[in-house]
């Protein structure tokens, strides 16, 4: 059978950005409001022959070409023939992608479900539903504020710190940076995820609670990141890249501070600008 046609406009959340959330800047020493545009993310599961199979996060557009370019380079069809319908529906926590494929297809992919390894750069492998990858987070509890020259100074000390990616330059880092700024502890991975999870388990192992500091990402921090670092007690995150809107509403929610595009003349506060003071 062949795919059955898409049409044009049946994608409801293609909303790719979010214009006009204002934010607290930090730049030169002070405070100023501005208006920022934030990359759109949602939960994606992905649904086969009414099966839950994995959810993605994702930008909302082009979900048809998505779930078409996913299901060929997953292995599970081998053109896009067998491909038999592909429909998207918008759930309470994001959308569904539900695609047909051939029976046999279906019971080879039911078997590579049982033998299921991780990658690299997935940040919610083994999750099956959109409830599950969008679990309730709980509530950081308040603290003093992190002075925003600390974060600058933990900015600047960060790159001598990252041995690996100076030697290859492909590296993620997670860190721990003092309150005063000082950069305590790294780890680096390929995936940003993976460095994340070595920093928190490398914190627990050695005693460290992020109660008195900050975590800082040299990557986008997207949802499983804030997931991650609100599950570790971190309150305050600095990414040096954008977050995106989800991650936004997950760390507004959670009490978190999320700091983007954190560069040497500045950062822009997303969320809980009270977490962070002048000097």
């Amino acid at each position: 059978m062949t795919a059955a046609p898409l049409a044009e406009g049946r994608q409801r959340r293609d909303r790719p950005l979010v214009p006009g959330r204002p934010v607290c800047r930090y730049e030169d020493g002070r405070f100023v409001e501005r208006i920022e545009t934030v990359a759109g993310e949602c939960a994606t599961a992905m649904v086969y022959n009414g099966q839950d199979f994995a959810v993605l996060m994702t930008s909302p557009e082009h979900l048809e070409d998505f779930a078409t370019g996913f299901t060929l380079a997953e292995g599970i069809v081998d053109h896009p023939g067998e491909i038999e319908a592909i429909e998207i529906e918008d759930v309470v926590l994001g959308v569904e992608i539900r695609i047909t494929i051939p029976d046999e297809r279906m019971a080879a992919l039911a078997d590579r479900q049982r033998h299921v390894t991780t990658g690299t750069s997935c940040g919610m492998c083994g999750i099956l539903s959109i409830e599950r990858a969008l679990r309730p987070l709980p509530t950081m509890p308040p603290g003093p504020p992190i002075p925003a020259p600390a974060i600058l100074r933990a900015l600047a000390a960060l790159p001598a710190t990252q041995t690996l990616n100076r030697q290859s330059g492909a590296v993620h880092a997670a860190a721990f940076a003092t309150r005063e700024g000082r950069v305590a502890l790294v780890r680096e991975d390929v995936g940003r995820h993976n460095a994340l999870d070595k920093l928190t388990g490398a914190m627990a192992r050695s005693g460290m609670t992020p109660d008195d500091g900050f975590l800082l990402l040299t990557s986008r921090c997207s949802t499983e990141m804030v997931q991650k670092a609100v599950l570790a007690g971190f309150a305050v995150v600095v990414a040096i890249s954008a977050p995106t809107t989800l991650a936004v509403e997950l760390a507004d929610a959670a009490g978190q501070a999320l700091i983007g595009f954190a560069r040497r003349g500045g950062f822009n506060i997303y969320t809980h600008e009270q977490r962070i003071s002048a000097g």
